[in-house]
């Protein structure tokens, strides 16, 4: 099965295309690399030293033997992302093709515009690209947990079952996003919902939520194939930045009274569900959500367990209560659905405390490259 990795050189995407080339999947990577430049326009820098997409690759190669092809540029360009799909011809396509922090998309217009245009129209030419030529092709897209919003009520997965004036229907899931970068991921859920129902396409919407880890079986081969970890207040993630924070002595930043709760996953378990939702595709026509977390913890459950492991490791770890640059409800409801990538073998890893330990012995490791200056959050939701 040939499986085309969109953003293949993120986080996300480069983990996923390693485990699935070591499955036995025939790989490609497509890539802008606008990553790598939104990195040196803000400043910040990933705390693993990454090598070039191409160094990865052939390092891969080196290793196992195993091939990844390369296409570098733009899925804006339509001309350039039809090119790309004529030549390698996928059977799945899995999209992380997208900007995906909500600070950066909130730094201002420009970065707004951007997060909005390069998300959306692009998803929108891969979903015009598959209508014309790959209508078979099995698209499989990482969304995200934050369109839901905290509701007051459970969140399902992707679709509700309401009753209004003495009739039901099942309707998509009403969405609350909370940053213009969440709002471009229900644009492209609409579009995705759409392109299913009236072109008869085929996909799996995963809304997946915070991820954690660094260290997949195949990143952990080789020094050249490590993953990208980030710790600065745009793009680093809650645990993984209060696991850096923790290792150079910086308190942990816990925005507000700390009482958010999300669901979150470790890596191994993204890349997993991937694999599974390629072995059992959606139909044709057939728009399918499944919610991808395992745990749900508040910011401040998570802060307290990597004060804890800290402490054991002989860290002294604070926890510092910031104003909080964003608008969101800092106590609230949640309790969302996660079941269907349970039903179809998903065996999680749970967070536990050598978890944790594995990750501040690894942000010890490489905190020679933490620049404590970009750790403070400096976006804010609020009108000046």
């Amino acid at each position: 099965m040939k499986v085309l990795v969109i953003g293949g050189d993120g986080y996300c995407g480069w983990a996923t295309a390693l485990y699935l080339s070591n499955r036995g999947f025939e790989v490609a990577i497509l890539d802008s690399l606008v990553r790598r430049h939104w990195d040196n326009e803000i400043g910040v820098k990933t705390l693993t030293p990454i090598a070039t997409i191409q160094q990865r690759i052939q390092r891969w190669k080196d290793l196992t033997n195993k091939s990844i092809s390369l296409f570098i540029g733009d899925i804006t360009n339509y001309e350039f992302l039809k090119g790309a799909l004529h030549k390698f011809e996928p059977n799945v396509i899995v999209h992380f093709g997208e900007q995906r922090s909500a600070p950066f998309s909130m730094i201002d217009r420009e970065h707004a515009v951007m997060t909005q245009v390069n998300n959306v129209v692009g998803t929108l030419n891969l979903l015009y690209a598959m209508k014309t030529d790959f209508p078979d092709c099995h698209l499989v897209k990482l969304g995200t947990m934050g369109e839901y919003g905290t509701p007051n009520i459970d969140i399902e997965e992707g679709y509700l079952t309401i009753e209004h004036n003495g009739r039901k229907d099942t309707l998509p899931y009403p969405k609350q996003p909370g940053s213009i970068y969440h709002l471009s991921k229900v644009h492209d859920s609409h579009n995705i919902h759409f392109a299913c129902r009236v072109w008869g396409l085929r996909a799996t919407d995963l809304n997946q939520g915070v991820v954690y880890g660094v260290l997949t079986e195949e990143t952990s081969i080789d020094e050249l194939l490590i993953n990208r970890l980030d710790y600065d207040g745009v793009f680093g993630t809650a645990l993984n930045r209060f696991c850096i924070q923790s290792a150079v002595g910086h308190p942990l930043t816990v925005y507000g009274s700390g009482g958010q709760t999300r669901g979150f996953l470790d890596i191994r378990d993204t890349i997993r569900c991937i694999e599974i939702a390629i072995h059992n595709p959606a139909g044709p026509g057939e728009f399918r959500v499944f919610n991808q977390f395992t745990e749900q913890f508040s910011i401040n459950d998570l802060a307290v367990m990597v004060k804890k492991a800290g402490a054991a490791m002989g860290l002294n770890v604070e926890i510092q209560n910031l104003a909080n640059p964003r608008v969101e409800m800092e106590e609230h409801y949640f309790s969302a659905k996660n079941t269907k990538l349970l039903d179809l073998g998903l065996k999680p890893h749970y967070l536990s405390d050598s978890l944790i330990d594995s990750l501040l012995h690894f942000a010890v490791k490489y905190q020679n490259r933490v620049d404590s200056q970009q750790i403070p959050p400096r976006i804010s939701w609020h009108r000046e």
